[in-house]
C-alpha cells in the first residue's frame, strides 16, 4: 500500500516573518502577499443532515496576475463550476463588465451548492491538473485560500499528491456551511459566505462590508481567526455593501491615489482592446440573437418538436417547452438572459461547420438514434440533433460538471430550420447496453470492471442528487443511456428528460419501460429516489446479462422480487441461476457479487422512503470492491448452462 506525503509540507505559524519576506522575492507576482497554508481538512457537516444542500456563496479575490487562468469571469466561473452570468449577478457587475478583464484583486461573490460528503461540508469545484500543480498551490493561489490540502487529500482518496498526472481532474472542496434555519437574530439571510481573512482585516471591518455585527461573526466562528483563515458571514441582500460599487469598466475621475495601483499604458491598453472586443462580440451575438427571435415569432403555428423517449444521447422532449420557447421569442426577452449564461461555458458552433464535421449528418456517421459522429479541428465530437428546444437540457447541463457525466463542449442553433444541435464529448466505447446485449463484448466486461462501472454510474448520479440546487433528476437511467470511454470508465449521458426540484408531482410520465420507478408510473412522483431504483435496474443487469423487460414484458426487477422473496435471506444459495453466463470460466468473489445484488434489492424496494440514497449506495458498492480486492482464490464460477442470455 502506497503511503502520501504531503506534496508541500505546512509551514510552522511562528515563521519569521523574514522568510515570507523571501517568499514574497521568489513570487513576484504574489504582489508581496503569499497566503500562510491552511491546515484544515475540511468543515464538520451539521448533525441534521436534513439541511443538506443548501445555497451558500464564496468570496473569491481575483488575481489575474498569480493566476493566468482567472483572467475574466468565464475563467473564474470554469474554476468553480457555475455560469458567467450567475456570478455577475450576485457581483452586482453588468453584462458589459462580465466580458472585460479582471482588475487585481477584484472581488467576486461566487454562488455555490453547499452539500455534505465524508462528513465535511463542501462544494466541489473539479479543476484539470497542469504542469508544476499540486494540491497545495492550487489551494492557496488558484482557489485562494477558499479550501486547503488537507481537504482535497480527504476528497480524492485515489490520488498520490506527489505522483500528480497532468490532466488528471481533481475535487477541490470549497469550504461552505449550511444552517438549519435561514434566520440569524430575526433576520432573513440568503446563505453563509465563505470569506478569507486578509491582513488588514478585522471582525469589525468584515461585519462592516456585509451588513452584520461582531458578534454574529463571533457565534457563527469562534475568536477572531488567523490572517488567510476562512470564516463565514451571513448575506443578507445581494449585493452585500461591500460590492454596491463594484465596476470594471468604469475610469477613475482622477488620478490614482498613493495607496491605489497604479496602471500603466501597456495595461490601458490590454483594457481597452478588451473592452472593444467584448462589447464588439457582445454587439454581434445581440443582433444574431433578436434575429433568431425575430424568426421565431413569425414560424406562428409550426410544430418545432415533439416529446418522446429515446435510446443513449437521443432527444427526449418535454411537455411545455414549445409554448414557453414561443414566449421567449416573441419579445420578453428571457431567451437571450437564458442563453447569455451558456455562452462562457460552451462553444456556439456555426450549422455549417456541423454540417461539415458529419458530412451533411449522412447515415455512415450515424451513431445511434439521432446522434452522429463529428470530427471538427481533429477532434472527435458526438453531435445530438433535435428539432426541439433545448433550452431546460442546456440550463441543467451548465449546473453540472463530473467525470461521469457526458461533457457538453458547445451547441448550435439553426434559426432557419428550427433544429438545435448539441455537441459532446465522444465517449469510444459506445453504450453499456451495446455491450451487454453483445457475447462477445459481454466476456470482456469480468466482474471488476463491471463493479468499477457500477461504482462510475454511482458517483455520477450522486454527484447531480447531492451536488445541484435545485437537486437534479435525470428520470432515464438505464443501460442506454451509460456509455464507456477508451479504458471502460462509465459516463451517465442525455439529460433530456431530466428536471431539477425534489417532491414535485407531474401527470406527463416519460422514462423507459422496466427501469422506471412505480410511485413514478402511479402518483407522478419526482423525486432523486426514481434514479435509484433505475440504478438497481441497470446493477441487476450487470450481474446477470439479462435486459430490463424480458420477451413476455414482465421487468427484470419484477422477476428479482421473486427470488427475493424465495430466498428469504438465502441469497447466495440461487445467485448462481442469475449471475451472467459471460462471466462463465471467471474467478471472483461471491461475496462481491452477493453484496452488490444486496444494493440492487435495497434500490429496487417498492417504498421509496426506504431506498438507500445515492451516497449511501455508493459506499456500499465501495464494500462490495473491497471484497474483490480481498479476494485470492476462486470463488465464484458460473455454468452457462443455468444461465438465461440477455
Amino acid at each position: 500500500m502506497r503511503t502520501r506525503a504531503n506534496s508541500c509540507p505546512p509551514l510552522d505559524p511562528t515563521i519569521p516573518s523574514l522568510l515570507l519576506l523571501s517568499l514574497s522575492l521568489l513570487l513576484p507576482q504574489a504582489k508581496g502577499q503569499v497566503p500562510a497554508p491552511q491546515l484544515s481538512d475540511g468543515v464538520r457537516c451539521s448533525a441534521d443532515r436534513s439541511i443538506y444542500p443548501c445555497q451558500a456563496y464564496a468570496l473569491y479575490r481575483a488575481e489575474p496576475t498569480e493566476v493566468p487562468l482567472s483572467v475574466d469571469l468565464a475563467s473564474v466561473g470554469d474554476l468553480f463550476g457555475v455560469s458567467r452570468a450567475m456570478i455577475a449577478r450576485t457581483t452586482n457587475l453588468t453584462v458589459a463588465d462580465s466580458t472585460l478583464p479582471l482588475r487585481q484583486g477584484q472581488l467576486l461573490l461566487v454562488p455555490l451548492t453547499c452539500s455534505c460528503d465524508r462528513n465535511r461540508s463542501y462544494s466541489p469545484a473539479y479543476y484539470q491538473i497542469k504542469a508544476d500543480d499540486t494540491f497545495y498551490l492550487v489551494s492557496t493561489v488558484t482557489y485562494g485560500n477558499l479550501t486547503a490540502y488537507p481537504a482535497v487529500e480527504l476528497v480524492n482518496p485515489t490520488l498520490v499528491p506527489e505522483d500528480l498526472q497532468i490532466g488528471v481532474i481533481v475535487n477541490f472542496p470549497i469550504f461552505c456551511q449550511c444552517l438549519k434555519n435561514n434566520t440569524i437574530n430575526g433576520k432573513n439571510i440568503l446563505g453563509l459566505v465563505t470569506y478569507v481573512l486578509q491582513p488588514s482585516d478585522t471582525y469589525a471591518s468584515v461585519a462592516a462590508s456585509f451588513a452584520t455585527d461582531v458578534q454574529t461573526l463571533t457565534d457563527l466562528n469562534g475568536p477572531e481567526n488567523m490572517t488567510f483563515s476562512d470564516i463565514f458571514v451571513p448575506l443578507y441582500q445581494i449585493p452585500p455593501p461591500l460590492l454596491r460599487t463594484n465596476v470594471l469598466s468604469e475610469a477613475p475621475a482622477s488620478p490614482p491615489t498613493a495607496s491605489a495601483p497604479v496602471v500603466e499604458k501597456n495595461e490601458n491598453k490590454g483594457v481597452i482592446a478588451g473592452l472593444a472586443g467584448g462589447l464588439g462580440a457582445l454587439c454581434a451575438l445581440q443582433l444574431l440573437l433578436l434575429a433568431w427571435c425575430w424568426r421565431r415569432s413569425n414560424r406562428k403555428g409550426e410544430e418545432v418538436g415533439k416529446g418522446g423517449n429515446y435510446s443513449s444521447m437521443e432527444r427526449s422532449g418535454k411537455g411545455g417547452g414549445e409554448s414557453r420557447m414561443g414566449k421567449s421569442a416573441s419579445g420578453d426577452g428571457k431567451l437571450i438572459t437564458d442563453i447569455s449564461e451558456w455562452l462562457d461555458k460552451y462553444k456556439v458552433f456555426d450549422v455549417e461547420e456541423l454540417r461539415d464535421a458529419t458530412s451533411g449528418f449522412d447515415d455512415s456517421r450515424l451513431i445511434k438514434g439521432s446522434v452522429y459522429k463529428g470530427t471538427i479541428g481533429g477532434e472527435v465530437f458526438a453531435v445530438k440533433k433535435m428539432k426541439w428546444n433545448a433550452c431546460d437540457e442546456l440550463k441543467i447541463l451548465q449546473k453540472v460538471n463530473h467525470t461521469n457525466l457526458v461533457k457538453l463542449e458547445g451547441f448550435c442553433i439553426d434559426a432557419k430550420e428550427g433544429t438545435t444541435y448539441l455537441v459532446y464529448e465522444y465517449v469510444e466505447n459506445g453504450s453499456l447496453d451495446d455491450w451487454l446485449g453483445n457475447p462477445a463484448s459481454a466476456r470482456k466486461l469480468d466482474w471488476r470492471t463491471r463493479l468499477r462501472i457500477a461504482l462510475d454510474v454511482a458517483s455520477g448520479l450522486q454527484y447531480i442528487h447531492e451536488h445541484t440546487w435545485p437537486r437534479v433528476v435525470h428520470k432515464d437511467i438505464k443501460t442506454s443511456n451509460v456509455l464507456l470511454d477508451g479504458n471502460l470508465h462509465a459516463k451517465i449521458a442525455n439529460f433530456g428528460l431530466a428536471s431539477t426540484g425534489c417532491n414535485a408531482i407531474t401527470t406527463h410520465i416519460v422514462g423507459t419501460q422496466g427501469y422506471v420507478a412505480p410511485e413514478y408510473l402511479t402518483d407522478g412522483l419526482v423525486t432523486t429516489k426514481m434514479d435509484v431504483f433505475s440504478f438497481g435496474v441497470v446493477l441487476l443487469e450487470l450481474i446477470t446479462g439479462r435486459e430490463a423487460v424480458n420477451e413476455d414484458g414482465e421487468a427484470l426487477w419484477s422477476e428479482a422480487g421473486r427470488l427475493f422473496q424465495s430466498t428469504a435471506g438465502r441469497l447466495e444459495e440461487s445467485l448462481l441461476q442469475w449471475v451472467d453466463a459471460a462471466l462463465a470460466g471467471q474467478s471472483c468473489s461471491v461475496e462481491s457479487v452477493v453484496s452488490v445484488m444486496n444494493v440492487a434489492r435495497a434500490c429496487l424496494h417498492k417504498d421509496p422512503s426506504k431506498r438507500p440514497s445515492m451516497m449511501d449506495a455508493a459506499y456500499m458498492l465501495s464494500k462490495a470492491d473491497e471484497h474483490l480486492s480481498d479476494f485470492s482464490i476462486d470463488g465464484l464460477s458460473v455454468g452457462g448452462s443455468d444461465v438465461a442470455g440477455r
